[in-house]
């Protein structure tokens, strides 16, 4: 420490040889290094100090998730408050027909909608054509895309609403847990909703 440091230098000036004293130049470069080593100690203390605030602010912002819906990718989807599945569609290049296909956990079919063509990219949907008993027994409904882009139906990516059950802030980052997908890294969510 400090205090240390400068017991030894006024030793070394009390006993040095009166002959060859030190010089100024050694003297001022001790206090330097000294200098610099207080400076390292001190960034430390604040490193750590910031780490523990960035760790208070993963806990409140895992907190906050809590109920709220992520778009994550896949294709399980339940309906919201309001009896929707929302979600979107990834394509790859532009399509002249786009359509989404609703079905029971079974495969049976209960619903198609046509998004009609669109350009390359995200494209967003809402469907509200679950049927009651479904919504009642909470039951999971699959989601399957396809879209033409000159070759054809063809199966394209979809990501999914699914509400936040549980978060945690660990070393890795802010955990969440997602409905019918498991624990996933906050990093791999695209959207957050309420």
């Amino acid at each position: 420490g400090q205090e240390d440091f400068l017991k030894l230098m006024t030793t070394q000036l009390q006993n040095q040889d009166p002959f060859a004293p030190m010089e100024n130049g050694e003297f001022i470069a001790q206090m330097a290094q000294f200098s610099t080593v207080t400076g390292i100690a001190d960034m430390q203390q604040t490193m750590k100090e910031v780490a523990a605030k960035i760790g208070e602010t993963r806990i409140a912002t895992a907190t906050n998730m809590l109920g709220h819906s992520v778009l994550v990718p896949g294709n399980v989807a339940r309906t919201d408050s309001e009896g929707a599945i929302n979600g979107v569609l990834d394509l790859p290049s532009a399509a002249t027909n786009v359509n989404v296909v609703f079905k029971t956990e079974n495969g049976d079919q209960i619903d198609t909608i046509n998004l009609g063509s669109h350009s390359a990219g995200l494209v967003g949907f809402s469907w509200n054509g679950a049927p009651r008993e479904m919504i009642e027994n909470d039951e999971p409904i699959f989601v399957e895309a396809y879209a033409n882009s000159g070759k054809g139906m063809e199966g394209v990516n979809s990501s999914i609403f699914a509400e936040v059950l549980s978060a945690s802030a660990e070393n890795s980052g802010v955990m969440l847990d997602v409905r019918d997908y498991g624990t996933i890294s906050a990093n791999e969510v695209i959207k957050f909703r309420k």
